[in-house]
């Protein structure tokens, strides 16, 4: 699949076309109106099944890159309003269609091909030498955690749906006229004078009398309003509360201990150097000049090699790929350099210069993991028993109080939130990360109906009952005399500004002299450097300066400031055509043309592949994977 090579999007192995393939997939997207499929898989394309570990990756893939990107890790929430299950579905669904036009086609690469275009890979070879590094290799499959089996079958995928791609884009250009109007359109300046109107000089506002108030409150009755509140009830039943009401017996610690003591042994690991070569006689030859080498770093430089990246680094035996390499590699003394051992991708000297040996943690060293662990694990089986002990107490009629009484759960009182999980204060009105989602479904209940608990993010439960409701009501104006006079004033305020630069405009557009209006009404004129339809200079929003693009010379408009407590009239100075384009800008133009014409034909060409081929979705699976559509 495309996502274990996107993991390594960083290395040259992820070729652009595979980049181009991806943001095809993901400006095509998932076709609406599709059907559930049942509970056999994710979805379907054609006859090939997207099974639940493949859109996990996928979407744990998207996550990833999203959480980069903003520099921070995406929630759930946010997960779900980027669309990222969506753009993970999508790629999937894309690779699905290839992968089956590429059976019908009965296209296929024998290992042999796959190997020599490994071996050729530039990102897998030494820069000085020139030569293929296995280490490479080896450290491209370790860093995205795949196995030599599983790297060839994707890397025989990935060839497979660009032999179909490149057949259809290899030869697309962009015609020269489309060029040369995107250079001219791009490339054309403007050089523009403006001025910010400065609001407590040119529109002073006077304070309102009762009247204007009145009036103005009246037209805005919807703007003072007390949002609706809430008095709540809330249950939390907590896994962390649960826990520590758990006592693990120093039996089931040992037990445990007994039944998984490998699983605690601190593995041996050792610093490998590793040495490829392309065949035996090369292997040798080395071997005989390393085996008598007094000092091994030098003889590796003189060789050829850099000590950097002949370094596979501390590692266990089962951190390496290569299952005969870490067999020979774990088998030799310190400092003992190995005999020729051949690999899959061929054949290896080896050396180790460090070992940690490994050891058995006793029972003391673990003691405290373990009882952790029990106690975590039998937390959420008695999260649904005491789930289920709640739901019983309110069949009976006991109120959320009286539950967490006698169950010495933590109970909360709200005394007022509004739709936001504030207070009356603007403070949080629970503590709580999941409160928003508490009060959201508290809003959607009423007094005296009882709710269905709400499944937590950490795995408990919260309950809720609404005690009372205070509807939105209308401020009355003595009340909100200071905020009606604050929206009274901005509107106010606004309409003059608009006012005034609406005459500065029209008189402009009669000829008068920009520079005559502004020096009578005491405007500072401003002028800027060329500037494009993409450049934001100094003082001038992006809104202005696409207008003035739509202007011409001598035209003049005004737009409100970045902050919108003003405005600022503007008119074109000066138009300057776009200039000879140079050979990098034609280049540059054309590459990112053919890029979108390439992209357009990939999505039509995708399309039509699932069209051909049939795509349904399991959307109920996909909910709940991500834990949006749990069983209560």
């Amino acid at each position: 699949m495309l996502q274990e090579l996107r993991r390594g999007a960083g290395n040259l192995l992820a070729k652009a076309l595979l980049a181009l393939l991806v943001l095809a997939f993901v400006i095509w997207g998932v076709a609406p109106g599709l059907r559930d499929i049942g509970s056999g898989s994710v979805a379907r394309v054609g006859k090939t099944d997207i099974t639940a570990d493949d859109f996990q990756q996928a979407y744990q893939d998207e996550v990833n890159a999203a959480s980069q990107q903003y520099g921070r890790r995406l929630t759930p929430d946010q997960a779900r309003l980027l669309g990222i299950e969506g753009r993970a579905l999508s790629r999937l669904l894309s690779a699905g269609a290839l992968d089956a036009h590429a059976r019908d086609l009965d296209l296929g690469l024998a290992d042999k091909t796959i190997a020599d275009e490994l071996r050729n890979e530039p990102a897998f070879k030494d820069q000085t030498t020139g030569k293929f590094e296995r280490a490479l290799l080896d450290g491209y499959m370790r860093q995205n955690g795949l196995s030599e089996a599983r790297f060839i079958a994707i890397q025989r995928r990935e060839a497979l749906r660009e032999q179909l791609s490149t057949s259809l884009i290899a030869d697309l250009n962009p015609p020269q006229t489309m060029i040369d109007i995107l250079h001219r359109f791009r490339e054309e300046t403007r050089k523009i004078d403006f001025a910010v109107i400065d609001p407590a000089k040119a529109v002073p506002v006077a304070a309102p009398d009762e009247a204007k108030l009145k009036e103005y409150y009246e037209q805005n009755k919807a703007r003072f309003m007390t949002p609706e509140q809430r008095r709540l009830a809330v249950l939390l039943l907590l896994p962390a509360d649960v826990k520590k009401k758990i006592t693990i017996s120093d039996d089931d610690i040992k037990a445990t201990y007994e039944l998984e003591k490998e699983k605690f042994n601190i593995a041996e690991k050792r610093r490998v150097t590793q040495l490829s070569f392309p065949d035996k006689a090369a292997a040798d030859k080395a071997y005989a000049e390393l085996a008598k080498a007094k000092a091994f770093a030098e003889a590796v430089t003189k060789l050829g090699f850099k000590v950097t990246d002949t370094d596979l680094g501390v590692v266990t035996k089962a951190a390496m790929i290569d299952a005969k390499i870490a067999e020979a590699a774990f088998a030799l003394k310190k400092d003992e350099l190995s005999q020729p051992v051949q690999g899959t991708f061929g054949l290896v000297l080896l050396r180790v210069s460090e070992i940690e040996p490994g050891r058995q943690r006793t029972l003391d060293d673990v003691k405290g993991e373990i009882a952790d662990r029990l106690a975590g694990e039998r937390a959420q089986r008695d999260i649904q028993a005491a789930h289920d002990e709640v739901e019983n107490a309110r069949a009976s009629g006991k109120t959320l109080k009286e539950i967490a009484e006698k169950f010495q759960l933590a109970f909360r009182e709200v005394a007022a939130t509004d739709r936001t999980a504030k207070g009356r204060d603007g403070k949080p009105a629970l503590d709580h990360p999941d409160a928003g989602r508490i009060v959201q479904a508290a809003f959607g209940g009423a007094a005296g109906v009882e709710a269905e608990a709400i499944e937590l993010t950490d795995g408990g439960y919260a309950w809720f009952d609404v005690l009372a409701t205070t509807p939105e009501a209308q401020r009355p104006l003595d009340d909100a005399k200071a905020d009606v006079t604050a929206a009274w004033t901005v509107a106010e305020r606004t309409k003059e500004l608009n006012a005034f630069a609406v005459q500065i405009v029209t008189r402009v557009a009669k000829g008068e002299a920009f520079a005559v209006i502004a020096k009578e009404l005491g405007l500072k004129i401003e002028t800027t450097a060329p500037v494009t339809r993409s450049t934001s200079p100094q003082g001038l929003t992006a809104n202005a300066v696409q207008q003035a693009f739509a202007l011409p010379i001598g035209g003049a408009s005004s737009t409100a400031t970045a902050d919108g407590s003003s405005r600022i009239v503007f008119r074109v100075a000066e138009t300057i055509p776009a200039p000879a384009p140079t050979k990098q800008q034609v280049d540059r133009l054309k590459a990112e043309l053919t890029r979108q014409l390439q992209g357009d034909v990939l999505a039509g060409y995708i399309g039509g592949l699932q069209a051909r081929y049939g795509v349904s979705i399991n959307e109920a699976a996909v909910r709940q994977l991500l834990g949006q559509d749990r069983t209560r």
